[in-house]
């Protein structure tokens, strides 16, 4: 697999990460042996790059993320989040100094290791300047329980800011043949600050892979449900912007989902998307995109279907926690 840059580092990953998220938390019942066979596939296949966070379970999908690569950690570019915190009062931002030095601790015992590769900040708190959180992100590079800095769903002057504390090697963010605010002025601010992009939901939550046609296809609990975009007067109205993905992947002779990673990958040469999947089938299908070639009147053509989504990506108490 081709090796790509995140950031200026020195971080590097194969071209397609895996998100493990949905292995323990969001999308239903979860499978661990399958998970842990998904993820030890990955890494045969070349896929270096593993994502999860404190908040996901919470603690389980670090958990099993711990158990699946016990034994293969050389082969693994370890990503974790903290930040976002789950109590009995509900969610709450936590990016207090204090809350990064627990946060680590907890992380590195969950996942079995002595050093995390990515440490992201998964929101940024509205409550402590973020060169305090990225300072106490420091200490931990310092300290040699991290190796490099991440930033997840912030705007360009925040990346800025974080940037003149420690250098930023990555920003996560949501990504996708329907979804790109980012390229307006976050992506400028990251390329110019020599930042990585790591794009999450590359296939819009598995929407853009044609398999849902209405929210009766998630199960109770599904964290689609509560997403504006997946009510089904909008998944109906954005069915056209499957269909024109659908087009492309036929005359290609593959997937709608190797068509929408294959868009990510060419509009994104500097990024390393981590679509996500507890199953190693759908895995499989998603390799398959790094061996797609689009044409120029196919970039052209998809690059109209973000302006033709409807639907609001986030409930309104979720978009405040996003800087865009």
């Amino acid at each position: 697999m081709e090796i790509r840059k995140i950031g200026s580092q020195g971080l590097a990953a194969g071209a397609l990460g895996l998100g493990c998220m949905g292995m323990t938390h969001a999308y239903g019942t979860g499978d661990e042996a399958e998970s842990i066979a998904t993820i030890h596939r990955a890494l045969d296949r070349g896929v270096t790059l593993l994502d999860t966070a404190e908040v996901y379970g919470p603690h389980t999908n670090e958990e099993l993320v711990g158990k699946a690569i016990r034994g293969r950690r050389s082969g693994v570019v370890l990503a974790t989040k903290f930040g976002i915190v789950l109590g009995a009062g509900g969610t709450k931002l936590d990016g207090s100094p204090a809350n990064a030095r627990r946060a680590v601790e907890g992380s590195l015992g969950r996942l079995g290791v002595d050093v995390i590769d990515l440490y992201y900040l998964h929101r940024k708190d509205p409550a402590v300047p973020i060169e305090e959180t990225v300072g106490a992100m420091k200490e931990l590079v310092t300290a040699g329980k991290v190796r490099f800095l991440g930033l997840s769903e912030v705007g360009a002057e925040t990346i800025r800011r974080a940037h003149q504390v420690h250098p930023i090697s990555a920003v996560q963010s949501e990504y996708s043949l329907w979804e790109r605010g980012i390229e307006e002025s976050i992506l400028p601010a990251m390329r110019e600050l020599g930042v990585g992009l790591v794009p999450f939901s590359p296939l819009g939550r598995g929407y853009l892979t044609g398999a849902f046609q209405s929210s009766s296809a998630f199960v109770a609990g599904d964290f689609r449900r509560s997403l504006p975009r997946f009510d089904d007067e909008h998944m109906a109205a954005n069915q056209k912007i499957v269909d024109a993905v659908k087009a492309v992947a036929g005359r290609h002779g593959t997937t709608p989902a190797q068509v929408a990673l294959a868009w990510v990958l060419a509009a994104a040469p500097d990024g390393v998307p981590i679509p996500g999947t507890k199953r190693r089938a759908y895995l499989d299908d998603n390799l398959g995109a790094l061996d797609v070639r689009l044409t120029a009147g196919d970039m052209q053509e998809l690059n109209r279907l973000a302006a033709m989504a409807v639907g609001d990506r986030y409930p309104p108490a979720m978009a405040k926690t996003a800087e865009r």
